[in-house]
């Protein structure tokens, strides 16, 4: 079983005779707690400007040397497993709630759920090839023409598809919070294996309470940590596939 993360958040505490006595009350009074707390945050100065240089930076690093030549390969190899178009091209919320395209790699046979069912681990509309690209994040390299045009960051909360914004803004409290910063390639939240489909809402509560905390901590160091916890996660998982299949 997944170990849970926990955050430590100092927060002020009312009177207790004045708490909220059921589980739905307290959280949605543990997020108004940090709805307020957050409003008093602000990143360094510099943070938003040395933040969009590393963006602009990396992808297009990554873009020149590697997707140059990978993104021929992996085109090639969904072409040959599944009709339909190389790109997967999908309604996100951005930045303040504005829609965009966000760009992705095809895993998926072509079907009409694409853009209202999650994907789940054994989903059988997954390719043989979109696997090995979900496993690997590979199918989420395309983002980085995303980061080129401003519409995402390569860290920061998970742009969601529509359907799903509009659901859970309904259903969890202050869900909106992680609008208010761009959306991101990686975040604190896959960092800490939230990741994938969610099964049951309590771990999109906790997704959006580190989402939160990435809004109330945001610092460069804080996005160099997270973007080498990553890739340091993408190649252990990576090797783990290999090593299992050739052990077969």
């Amino acid at each position: 079983m997944k170990e849970q993360s926990t955050i430590n958040i100092t927060l002020e505490r009312t009177p207790a005779q004045v708490l909220p006595q059921t589980n739905i009350a307290n959280i949605r009074y543990m997020f108004m707690e940090m709805h307020e707390q957050y409003l008093d945050h602000q990143p360094a100065s510099y943070y938003y400007t040395v933040k969009r240089i590393m963006d602009v930076t990396i992808s297009a690093i990554f873009i020149i040397t590697v997707m140059f030549w990978l993104t021929p390969i992996i085109a090639l190899l969904i072409k040959l497993t599944s009709k339909g178009p190389v790109f997967f091209v999908q309604k996100r919320t951005g930045y303040m709630g504005v829609e965009f395209n966000c760009f992705k790699f095809r895993t998926m046979y072509v079907n009409d759920e694409a853009d209202i069912k999650q994907v789940g681990i054994n989903d059988k509309r997954i390719t043989a090839i979109g696997k090995f690209l979900r496993i690997t994040h590979l199918d989420e390299t395309p983002q980085f023409f995303n980061v080129i045009l401003g519409e995402m960051s390569v860290v920061g909360p998970r742009p969601h598809m529509l359907y799903h914004t509009r659901y859970y803004s309904e259903v969890i409290p202050y869900y909106n919070l992680r609008l208010e910063v761009q959306p991101g390639m990686t975040g604190m939240a896959q960092i800490k294996d939230y990741i994938g489909e969610i099964s049951v809402e309590r771990e999109l509560r906790k997704r959006i309470q580190w989402d939160v905390y990435y809004m109330k901590n945001r610092s460069i160091g804080l996005d160099i940590k997270i973007l080498f916890t990553t890739f340091a996660s993408v190649f252990q998982k990576a090797y783990q596939m290999i090593s299992n299949k050739g052990a077969k």
